[in-house]
């Protein structure tokens, strides 16, 4: 059964641990994509949709992994996750690639320029600031992270 929470009771706390567990998952998957995408030698597009799509894996399954310790089933666990990730995920991933393929020179600078690891660096920090308004509203309304809550221990 799923716990609803009022709003009051979603703190910026709460909102902020589930923000940095998403930003962990995304941070993994979007570096990695565009490292690998840079490195060889792919255009923007190419390189964003890969690091999209590490992200929605790498963020999904660090939800997963706690999910399953609580004992439960790979399939509800699955699905847990889709809901617990899903719009978390896709604010952040729309926030972040949106400021390093606007950043000019970001994506063609390479991977030993500070230009391509700081406009990343940069893209995650306010794609995490924008994110955290949106779990806490979804949290306050019994949904996204609040749904992994009762497998916490």
């Amino acid at each position: 059964m799923e716990a609803r929470m009022s709003t009051e009771h979603a703190s910026w706390g709460m909102a902020a641990s589930a923000t940095l567990h998403c930003l962990t998952g995304c941070a993994i998957g979007e570096v990695l994509g565009m490292v690998i995408g840079t490195a060889l030698g792919w255009g923007t597009i190419a390189t964003v949709v890969l690091a999209v799509a590490l992200a929605f894996l790498f963020g999904y399954a660090l939800t997963m992994r706690g999910v399953l310790r609580a004992g439960v089933g790979f399939r509800r666990a699955v699905k847990v996750a889709l809901a617990a990730d899903t719009v978390s995920i896709a604010v952040m991933e729309i926030v972040d690639n949106a400021i390093i393929v606007g950043i000019p020179g970001a994506m063609d600078a390479g991977l030993a320029s500070w230009l391509f690891w700081a406009a990343l660096a940069f893209a995650l920090a306010v794609a995490f600031v924008v994110t955290l308004p949106v779990n806490k509203w979804m949290i306050g309304r019994g949904t996204g992270h609040a749904v992994v809550h009762e497998y916490h221990h």
